[in-house]
């Protein structure tokens, strides 16, 4: 029955069970004959000696276990065996030197593998196992990892070890879907040895990161570079977002246009009734302007300090040294230096969202409609799904005064509410959704825009383009696409095109094969919950074992 309920002792005999002080000790011993020499494999019954271990096993009803094991001592009958003695080793319980049975270390280890060190240990004590959190960690660095094998399709990203100062690279083997290898730093150099020594890889999948080119390039020259598709889209995207911002300008001078003629349409009404109560109502805020419809600091600012970069630049005078004029740092300069226009400045300055954006139509009809009482706004706001504090509300109408009784002998007319500039970040949005999923409201604002500005429709077409070549992985469409694009006046998508000139076949190889690197940024999501639990201070060593060998 004890054999059962143990297996992992049924090749030892139990001569008594006693506990004391909360510990549960097994006496046992071992009477199989002969043993082999694990030297030269002779058979020996000759006995020379005995002593006593005691490796602490798996726990039973949450008391920790000691085997007190009589083991012996054989002499090798071998003449020419180096060893003159040997000790019996009892399969599946014991290993040399060890203080763990099989079983035990077996638990240990997967304790380790999930929660490393002083968390792993105070599960285990809580499991009634004593170990240090130390030996926890010494034990995980000592777990076999499993061989690489072939691999044939490969992917390849990087993570971020201390953000900003030091990475590391994960290589994926997408077929079988697990890491195979972590490699220190995100260099061509590692990549490339690593590639040498696995000559049987075909394609590999990767970003568009130069080193990496490089890498693959270097230690796998054989193999077919494939750029990954969702950084391919993001590229678009960023493009796309440096146009629109450039033509923000337009945009919003037509829409401001649309406002004024608009008001001058107004007709005032002759009524001789007077109204309960009767409501001036606000303008939303602009991009560009503040709730009481001055210009806000930021736009005054980023205005200003465009103004004086570029007029340095005209003198001659480098960065460095409108930097020491300015009293700017350098990235500050050079993103002023670099700007195409001061739309685009202000477009990124200005296309922050806010947690009220969805609800601020909301707010302002609730608002004419006379409520007034902020706690009621919060509240009403929370049952439409908001999660924003009161504070946020209360800031959003500290400019916003409660309207006035009129009055009985002048009246006023309301004037009709101008409809906000939409975001650039909105607008790119809008261009970057399926058509199919686009809502009617955001369809019609999109139809108006791209009619508004030539060049905003044209971008729009050639993202349309870009889309169906990669939903229909249509990569020999590319080379039309390319000579499009420079047919128009877009530089953001131009600068975009010459990147993917220079990574041609890995563009073209991305867009024609259903490899990608999702499954990677999977594993590193992975990663970085395994760098957290660890809070950010395991070395690349025990990072690497948990990341190959965990589950």
């Amino acid at each position: 029955m004890l054999g059962r309920l143990l297996p992992h002792l049924s090749g030892v005999v139990i001569e008594s069970i006693k506990q004391t002080g909360g510990v549960i000790t097994l006496r046992a011993g071992c009477q199989t004959l002969p043993v082999r020499c694990p030297g030269c494999g002779m058979p020996s019954w000759r006995v020379h000696g005995r002593y006593v271990r005691r490796p602490g096993d798996a726990p039973v009803a949450g008391r920790p276990v000691v085997i007190e094991l009589v083991v012996r001592r054989f002499k090798c009958l071998n003449d020419r065996c180096p060893g003159v003695t040997f000790a019996e080793q009892v399969a599946g319980l014991t290993r040399p030197h060890a203080r763990q049975t099989t079983l035990l270390r077996s638990m240990l280890s997967s304790i380790a593998l999930t929660l490393a060190g002083r968390p792993g240990a105070r599960l285990a004590a809580l499991l009634g196992i004593r170990i240090a959190k130390d030996a926890l960690l010494d034990l995980l660095r000592s777990v076999p990892q499993q061989p690489v094998g072939a691999v044939r399709f490969l992917g390849v990203d990087d993570f971020a070890l201390r953000k900003g100062d030091s990475y590391a690279t994960i290589l994926v083997d997408l077929e079988a879907r697990r890491p195979v290898d972590v490699l220190p730093g995100r260099d061509a150099g590692p990549l490339a040895a690593w590639l040498r020594q696995h000559p049987e890889v075909e394609a590999i999948c990767r970003d568009r990161a130069g080193a990496y080119a490089e890498g693959a390039r270097t230690g796998a020259p054989q193999a077919v570079q494939v750029a990954d598709a969702w950084h391919l889209w993001r590229n678009i995207a960023e493009a796309l977002e440096r146009t629109v911002g450039s033509h923000h300008g337009c945009i919003r001078d037509a829409f401001a246009e649309t406002v004024v003629a608009a008001e001058k349409t107004v007709e005032t009404p002759v009524t001789t009734e007077l109204p309960v109560a009767v409501a001036v109502p606000f303008i939303p805020p602009d991009g560009t302007l503040d709730v009481l419809g001055r210009p806000r600091r930021l736009v005054a600012r980023t205005a200003e300090r465009y103004a004086s970069v570029q007029a340095l630049l005209a003198e001659g005078k480098t960065l460095a040294a409108i930097g020491r004029a300015l009293r700017l740092d350098h990235s500050t300069v050079r993103r002023f230096a670099r700007a195409g226009s001061l739309d685009e400045l202000l477009a990124k300055a200005t296309g922050r969202l806010s947690v009220l954006d969805e609800h601020k139509e909301y707010l302002h009809a609730r608002w004419l409609d006379g409520c007034h009482d902020i706690r009621q706004l919060h509240r009403e706001l929370g049952e439409r799904g908001f999660t924003g504090s009161i504070q946020c509300v209360r800031r959003y109408f500290r400019s916003y005064k409660p309207p006035r009784q009129p009055d009985r002998k002048q009246q006023r007319v309301p004037r009709p509410q101008p409809r906000p500039t939409p975001k650039p970040r909105r607008v790119v949005r809008w261009i970057m959704t399926n058509p199919q999923y686009l809502a009617p409201a955001d369809a019609t604002e999109l139809k108006e825009i791209r009619t508004i500005c030539p060049h905003l429709d044209a971008a729009a077409r050639h993202v349309h383009d870009f889309a169906e070549m990669l939903h229909h992985l249509r990569g020999d469409q590319l080379p039309d696409w390319i000579d499009r694009v420079l047919a128009d006046d877009l530089p953001a998508l131009h600068s975009l095109v010459s990147g993917m000139r220079r990574d041609f076949d890995a563009v073209t190889a991305g867009l024609s094969t259903p490899w990608s690197s999702g499954q990677v940024e999977g594993h590193v999501t992975r990663v970085k919950l395994l760098k957290r639990m660890g809070y950010g201070r395991a070395n690349l060593d025990l990072l690497r074992q948990r990341v190959l060998l965990s589950p």
